[in-house]
């Protein structure tokens, strides 16, 4: 009955001017041909559409049957003869539809699908896309896009299209998952792949500056940028061994690079802040789909931190120039750390010039909170400062944001990060950075940390650097006047001191206490009264006020609180009922009474611990006070 139905609108519509279709021809069309399709009268509508009488009838109808044939196509229920037929089908509607109305419903079929079906259509509607310039059948890019007047609108859309459906696929993370590819994330990278090339090769070869080719490069740069933020900036990379050769993502991200990148031939001079001679267009070979465009491949990478939003004819939207920091982070980390085209960068760049760019890089990856993204950042970290020289960095470069935003953000990972290995990483990356630093510049850094991190731990890690400082001051014959003399007092000022005096929270600061506590013993032994080259003896009365007798306070009522808290707790496991306490400045409440009394004798012992190195330091001085005195008495 269906097949009736169609043959019979088909003859009808046979003896009419293209321009008097009906508006309900083409809806009894589409009725009639779904009919046939739900009812496997698929040979016969294959007839149909092989007729060479029906070809001007399926150029403006047939695109109504593209979805119908694909999502049987797409059911994996479907016998293997009728799947051929259906696949003559569609590569006959993909060559006689009308290319515009054709393109928008392939684009519909794309964006239709959720969860593992993303892929799976995108795999289907771009496979005959990979033989494109080899074989004239199955061609959708020639025989769609290239026909349409406005060509690289049409690339954008299609390229956008398919990017917004990747973007909702998982990113697999372990080697596992990237094997297994269950969302086919992976197999859909590749595609795209081969889906862009005829383009950017047409790009190439086309001499002419026209307004459409130049539209063509803007889309295909815009699609580079966003491939660069998903999925590489998420994705993990497989080691550069024999299973890194057949990494899906790194294929895909040298070739999205590839697609950047443009042949250096000159030797260039040593790169000099703030701007190297280097990045002038003119100076380069133009190989890449870039060259009309004059953005070289490395003054791509280095044209990061500008605040204009265009590159000649590229403008970006405002959402997409948000983007765009996160997408030339992920190709600084693909180039630099991944090396990935590394070799098309000039050789001469200085570590230092090189620290200076990837440090905006870096603070874009520690703002985010994915795993995979905080630990890119920390390898770009340590890839940069691994070429530098212990205490080279000068303090001049702690006056651009980043220098100073990436230890804080070193500081947020090692506090807040949930991930220990990470939180570890992060700590020996702002322990490496502390090491490049001039003189000035970790001391200027020491005070930024000192004023921001609000944390004990990290506190006491920068209170034993700035001991480690002092000693290689003292030690050295010529003093390093930032952490010797009024420099270094002024440095003590924000060590030596309990944040709300009596009243601090002894507890909670307890490592940063200890590590003052353990600075001003070394202190006391190092320097001699006489000598007082750090300048403590000078601020001792200071240092007394303003830290030790509020210590001894603060001890005194921290003991008293706890013992009363024992002895609750004590009567409170006599009668064997739950109650709750306060450490460390927080309630715990229900706490049974065993567990209470061992969270309260360890309170205690942090107690009695502080306040033995308290009582050495306070004999210390004592005794060196004494001895200077008896000294001074013996001159005289």
């Amino acid at each position: 009955m269906a097949v009736e139905e169609l043959q019979s609108i088909i003859k009808r519509c046979q003896i009419l001017e293209e321009q008097d279709f009906k508006e309900e021809d083409f809806g009894l069309f589409q009725l009639a041909g779904q009919k046939c399709i739900e009812e496997g009268h698929t040979d016969k509508l294959l007839e149909i559409i092989q007729n060479e009488k029906n070809k001007v009838i399926i150029k403006n109808m047939g695109w109504n049957l593209v979805g119908p044939v694909v999502r049987c196509l797409l059911c994996k229920d479907k016998e293997d003869s009728k799947r051929k037929v259906y696949f003559l089908i569609f590569d006959l509607l993909v060559k006689l539809c009308n290319p515009k109305e054709l393109l928008l419903g392939l684009l519909e079929l794309i964006e239709e699908p959720s969860g593992k079906q993303i892929s799976q259509s995108i795999l289907l509607l771009l496979q005959p896309l990979q033989t494109a310039y080899l074989m004239s059948d199955n061609l959708i890019s020639v025989l769609v896009i290239q026909k349409l007047h406005n060509k690289a609108y049409s690339i954008g859309l299609a390229l956008s299209t398919l990017w917004n459906q990747l973007s909702l696929l998982p990113v697999p993370y372990s080697k596992e998952q990237i094997q297994m590819d269950d969302y086919g994330l992976c197999q859909c990278c590749k595609a795209l792949i081969e889906f862009t090339k005829p383009f950017v090769e047409e790009v190439i070869d086309n001499k002419e500056n026209s307004l459409e080719n130049e539209k063509l490069k803007d889309e295909l740069l815009k699609f580079c940028f966003k491939s660069l933020k998903c999925p590489l900036l998420t994705a993990q990379f497989l080691e550069q061994s024999e299973e890194g050769g057949n990494d899906p993502f790194r294929y895909f991200a040298s070739e999205i690079i590839r697609t950047l990148m443009t042949e250096r031939s000159t030797v260039f001079p040593q790169a000099q802040l703030p701007c190297p001679a280097f990045l002038h267009p003119t100076l380069y070979r133009h190989n890449g789909f870039l060259s009309a465009i004059g953005h070289p491949f490395p003054k791509m990478i280095f044209n990061h931190g500008r605040k204009k939003r265009t590159w000649n004819y590229l403008e970006f939207e405002e959402e997409e120039h948000k983007q765009l920091a996160d997408s030339m982070a992920s190709l600084a980390y693909l180039v630099f750390v991944q090396g990935i085209h590394i070799d098309q960068l000039p050789m001469v760049l200085s570590p230092l010039y090189l620290l200076q760019f990837n440090m905006g890089h870096i603070e874009v990856f520690l703002q985010r909170t994915e795993e995979s993204v905080i630990s890119k950042g920390l390898e770009l970290l340590e890839n940069s400062l691994l070429r530098i020289e212990d205490n080279s960095l000068l303090y001049q470069y702690l006056e651009i944001k980043s220098f100073l935003t990436v230890p804080q953000g070193l500081v947020k990972v090692m506090t807040l990060c949930p991930i220990e290995t990470l939180r570890k990483k992060s700590l020996a990356m702002l322990q490496l950075y502390i090491n490049k630093l001039d003189s000035q510049g970790k001391y200027t850094l020491f005070r930024c940390l000192l004023n921001t991190s609000n944390h004990s731990g990290v506190e006491a890690f920068i209170i034993q650097n700035i001991k480690n400082q002092i000693d290689m001051s003292l030690k050295r014959t010529r003093n390093n006047k930032w952490f010797t003399g009024p420099q270094l007092i002024s440095l003590l000022d924000l060590v030596l001191f309990l944040p709300e005096g009596a009243e601090t929270d002894l507890l909670q600061n307890s490592d940063r206490i200890m590590a003052s506590l353990n600075l001003l013993r070394y202190l006391v032994i190092k320097d001699n009264e006489n000598d007082n080259q750090t300048g403590l003896w000078t601020e001792l009365g200071n240092i007394a006020n303003n830290f030790l007798k509020p210590l001894h306070i603060g001890l005194n009522m921290s003991k008293a609180h706890y013992e009363a808290e024992i002895k609750n707790s004590q009567e409170a496991q006599k009668s064997k009922d739950l109650c709750s306490i306060t450490v460390g400045g927080e309630e715990i409440p229900n706490m049974p009474p065993e567990m209470q009394l061992k969270v309260l004798h360890s309170a205690l012992f942090t107690f009695d611990l502080i306040e033995s190195v308290l009582a050495r330091v306070e004999e210390l001085i004592e005794i060196k006070t004494k001895s200077t005195s008896e000294e001074n008495i013996g001159i005289k």
